[in-house]
């Protein structure tokens, strides 16, 4: 058998000069692959006694060993040679301008939504929904409002069909309010009922505190206990909650609904000293919503027993009450679709309110 130093100090130097991985390859192919030179002196080993072929092959294996060994440290400090190069010439110029914010805001009435949904969630209210375009009986007549009601009037009301200006049965309409949405739910479901039905309504009215498409929410409670305390608990805190004012103070005013009985309207505390309007400071009121326990007589149009069950509903614009919390001091800029508003007054799409991560910006 040949002389293995001189085997191994000639693939030793051969690994050493190896100057990119694919020559190092090369040499492992020659050395230590199915045809390589080591390989065929292993394979040699059958023709030798016993004793020649224990001490050759341990000799062999020590050879097999350091080239493996060599090739594996080389590759290594030729992968750190290639990494340094690449970092000489792949630079970042850091004088380069930041990349723009992204420029997608949530709308104020989107986020107002979901904060709405998140207060009242946390008091086990559930999101009920309804169709925008209801019948007569629906947003009428369910509701307690008489025929010669002028909310039945055009001059109030879309008409869809049946446009005869009476709201007369079977006339399709716009529904200017979400409370269809509460008779749908007590025809639907069996007490006790928490909802809240938050959506578009319509009606004939354009300023700058009106818009004919406007977004509502309302609110449902049936069951055989509750009573009116129950809705000015529920209503104080969330008004507090909303504005988030710990201490804000409300005042339950009497007033009248076709759909509830007793009705009230609901104000908070303001100031509007030197023209500017402060919520939770001063001894001025500010309205921003309605509410009363349900008539007995929606609740037997709705098919639900009004000798063992009762309820409270409540009522509020989100236009309005977005306007106060973040000052917003024309409706109509709602909904003229102007990016640069949108930006000033809108929210990232990442800043999703809940009762522990915030409602505000």
């Amino acid at each position: 058998m040949q002389n293995l130093d001189a085997v191994k100090t000639k693939w030793l130097e051969a690994v050493a000069a190896a100057a990119s991985a694919a020559a190092l390859e090369e040499v492992r192919v020659k050395a230590l692959g199915k045809s390589g030179e080591v390989s065929a002196l292993m394979k040699g080993l059958g023709a030798l006694s016993p004793d020649e072929r224990r001490e050759a092959g341990a000799k062999l294996n020590a050879v097999k060993d350091a080239v493996a060994a060599a090739i594996e440290a080389r590759k290594a400090a030729l992968q750190d040679a290639e990494l340094d190069e690449r970092l000489k010439t792949e630079r970042v110029d850091v004088t380069l301008p930041a990349r723009p914010e992204p420029e997608g805001r949530l709308h104020p009435i989107s986020q107002t939504i979901d904060e709405i949904v998140a207060i009242f969630g946390s008091m086990g209210f559930r999101v009920a929904e309804g169709p925008d375009i209801e019948d007569d009986f629906h947003n009428f007549t369910a509701l307690n409002i008489p025929p010669e009601h002028p909310a039945r009037q055009m001059h109030d009301t879309f008409y869809v069909q049946g446009a005869d200006g009476t709201g007369g049965p079977g006339g399709k309409l716009l529904r200017t309010h979400t409370s269809p949405v509460q008779i749908r739910t007590m025809k639907e479901s069996k007490p006790p009922i928490r909802i809240i039905a938050p959506g578009r309504t319509y009606r004939v009215d354009s300023d700058m505190t009106h818009s004919p498409m406007f977004h509502q929410v309302e609110g449902l409670v049936v069951d055989e206990t509750t009573h009116m305390g129950h809705l000015k608990g529920c209503l104080i805190e969330f008004c507090r909650a909303y504005f988030g004012v710990p201490d804000l103070k409300l005042r339950f005013r009497p007033s009248f609904f076709p759909f509830t009985e007793p009705s009230a309207e609901v104000d908070i505390g303001c100031s509007r000293k030197g023209g500017e309007l402060k919520i939770g400071v001063g001894d001025d009121w500010l309205e921003i919503l309605g509410c009363g326990m349900v008539h007995p007589k929606v609740l037997e149009l709705s098919g639900i027993d009004p000798a063992r069950y009762q309820g409270f509903a409540f009522g509020m614009g989100i236009e309005r009450i977005a306007m106060l919390k973040y000052g917003i001091p024309d409706l109509r800029t709602f909904y003229e679709a102007d990016l640069r508003w949108l930006k000033h007054y809108g929210f990232l799409p990442l800043d999703v309110p809940s009762m522990t991560s915030g409602l505000t910006r």
